[in-house]
């Protein structure tokens, strides 16, 4: 097993990152929430000059590694647009053949009247149809409403009209999974998200760096102090351990192992779980002035929530992969044959 990135797939995430630098940088995203009529303007020509919609993340290890890369790479800017959907386009199935304009998963598809928030995604502005993929791996086909509020409360999200006429006729519940190509959908659009956010983690942990070097409190530099460094520290572990499982459920993807979909929903959870104690940290190091427009860190943090919020929270993320795996748990790297008994003996028993 090798969960390392290839060389061409770590060489085209620098060079997207460059890219990405040289059309504007930082300023991508605040001009697209100053004039969101522009954002695919801003963005698209770059990813086409990258040759970003000819990698099919399906076709192969090499490919779905460099999509990988690239969705950090965006993560890195904050770019506002949403990559990692929009290479997760399905090629079989409904929305498959470029009708629809991404592929997004979602909480549920349960028929039925609706209570509480209905789906939705930050595709605000970037095409009506979209193809969706529930929890249970049910495949369907929504419409992207118009857009409710400015980008600087919404970061482009908006709600997604379930396209009823689509939804598969399965039965309802935690238990009952869609077919194997809509479970494959799920972990590739679950895994490909948080590269994005991993990407975001990355470049918040490189703004503290840069601020506790610079800024000097009592004659010294902040990254002197004991406590600062303790704070860091704490925070990069758990970035390095997002960054590694990241690497596991690509692998897991790539290789279509059975469970992706659980490696892809462990991935999400501990990202989730990063992302509050990797922003938290570096909030508290930039003080006040973090969550001032001014500061990078700022613009970071703000367009990392939908990621973190959508399809499901982190308590929700949790409680969802605990019902799924059950007593089993999750195989892993490091699964014994232990495991493996479990798992028949809860097949006999069921």
């Amino acid at each position: 097993m090798n969960t390392e990135l290839s060389e061409e797939a770590v060489e085209f995430g620098r060079t997207a990152l460059r890219a990405f630098e040289a059309a504007g940088g930082d300023q991508l995203v605040q001009d697209a929430e100053r004039e969101p009529a522009r954002r695919a303007e801003l963005v698209e020509p770059v990813l086409d000059e990258l040759g970003a919609w000819e990698l099919d993340p399906r076709g192969g290890a090499d490919e779905l590694e460099a999509a990988a890369a690239l969705c950090k790479a965006a993560g890195w800017w904050a770019l506002p647009y949403p990559v990692a959907e929009r290479l997760c386009r399905p090629t079989d199935g409904p929305g498959s053949g470029g009708s629809t304009d991404g592929l997004v998963v979602i909480a549920g598809s349960e028929p039925g009247p609706r209570t509480g928030p209905g789906p939705a995604a930050p595709v605000a502005g970037l095409g009506p149809r979209w193809s969706t993929v529930a929890l249970d791996g049910r495949r369907g086909l929504a419409t992207a409403a118009e857009p409710v509020g400015s980008p600087r409360y919404t970061a482009f999200v908006t709600e997604l009209i379930p396209d009823p006429t689509s939804a598969p006729d399965l039965p309802a519940g935690p238990a009952a999974d869609g077919p194997a190509d809509g479970l494959a959908d799920l972990a590739l659009g679950l895994v490909l998200p948080c590269w994005t956010l991993l990407g975001m983690l990355d470049r918040a942990m490189e703004l503290a760096r840069a601020h506790v070097l610079a800024r000097e409190q009592f004659g010294q530099p902040l990254a002197r102090f004991q406590g600062v460094q303790f704070q860091l520290t704490d925070a990069e572990v758990e970035r390095v351990g997002v960054e590694e499982l990241a690497k596991y459920a690509l692998w897991a993807v790539a290789t279509g192992r059975p469970e992706a979909v659980d490696d892809a929903l462990a991935l999400r959870l501990a990202a989730l779980e990063a992302a509050d104690l990797v922003f938290r940290v570096t909030h508290q190091l930039h003080g006040a002035m973090g969550f001032c427009d001014e500061t990078t860190l700022s613009w970071i943090s703000r367009y990392s929530q939908p990621l973190r919020r959508l399809p499901l929270g982190q308590a929700a993320t949790r409680d969802h992969l605990t019902r799924r795996i059950g007593r089993i748990g999750l195989a892993g790297p490091f699964a014994t044959q232990a495991v493996s008994s479990v798992a028949q003996v809860e097949g006999q028993q069921r």
